[in-house]
Formats: C-alpha cells, sequence, structure tokens
C-alpha cells in the first residue's frame, strides 16, 4: 500500500527556516546537493516511527506543506490520479539515485507529490 515517505516545507527563506526548525525541535538540517535551495530534515532516529523530509524555497503563492507518497509505479498512478478527477501540476521528472517523481493535486485542490524509487540507488 502507498505511504507518505517524505514531506517539504515551501518557505520564503530557507536559511531562517533551517535556523527555526533546528532551534524549535532539533532536526539535523544539511544543504542537499542537487536543486537549488532544498534542505534535507532528519527528524529522529530511524528507529522511531516517523518521517524524514525537507525545506524548500516557495516556487508557487500559498505553497505551503507538500506530503509524498511512494507508489509502485509512478505512470500508472498518473493515470489513476486523472481518472479520478485530480491533475498533474508537473511533469514527471527523474532524480538521479533518488527515482521518478511528480507534483500532483487531488480534488481539492491539496498539491502532493508520487515517487517511484529507483530500485537501483542506494
Amino acid at each position: 500500500m502507498p505511504r507518505v515517505v517524505h514531506f517539504e516545507i515551501a518557505t520564503d527563506s530557507p536559511e531562517r527556516a533551517v535556523q527555526f526548525y533546528s532551534e524549535v525541535f532539533g532536526w539535523k538540517i544539511q544543504k542537499w546537493g542537487g536543486p537549488e535551495d532544498y534542505w534535507l530534515c532528519t527528524t529522529g532516529d530511524a528507529e522511531q516511527p516517523g518521517i524524514d523530509g525537507a525545506l524548500m524555497r516557495r516556487s508557487k503563492p500559498g505553497w505551503t506543506t507538500v506530503n509524498t507518497i511512494e507508489v509502485p509505479s509512478l505512470d500508472d498512478s498518473i493515470a489513476r490520479i486523472v481518472e479520478a478527477g485530480g491533475k498533474v501540476v508537473s511533469p514527471k521528472e527523474t532524480i538521479p539515485g533518488v527515482g521518478d517523481f511528480a507534483y500532483c493535486q487531488d480534488t481539492e485542490g491539496n498539491a502532493f507529490g508520487i515517487l517511484q524509487s529507483d530500485t537501483k540507488a542506494g
């Protein structure tokens, strides 16, 4: 069953948000070598329940927090999302070493990501 595996918090100032979340919650946050202004957040011990995520520069007005759901097939999931009345809001892209990814929107206008992991990575 597909599950939420990652979150992204959109920010106007990633540096300010890094300081806030690390001070308030003790998250370990480091800049990722991928997209500009993308900071990976480790929110706790891997043995405890929870997920890790990222802080990123806000790309669209009103963009807030987006959860990413891991799916077995990105193409099949895109087809099911559109068939059920949702939308794809960014084209499918490959994130090297991670997998194939797309941003989508549900029937209520909520944004979410879908990820087909690269089984050869890591």
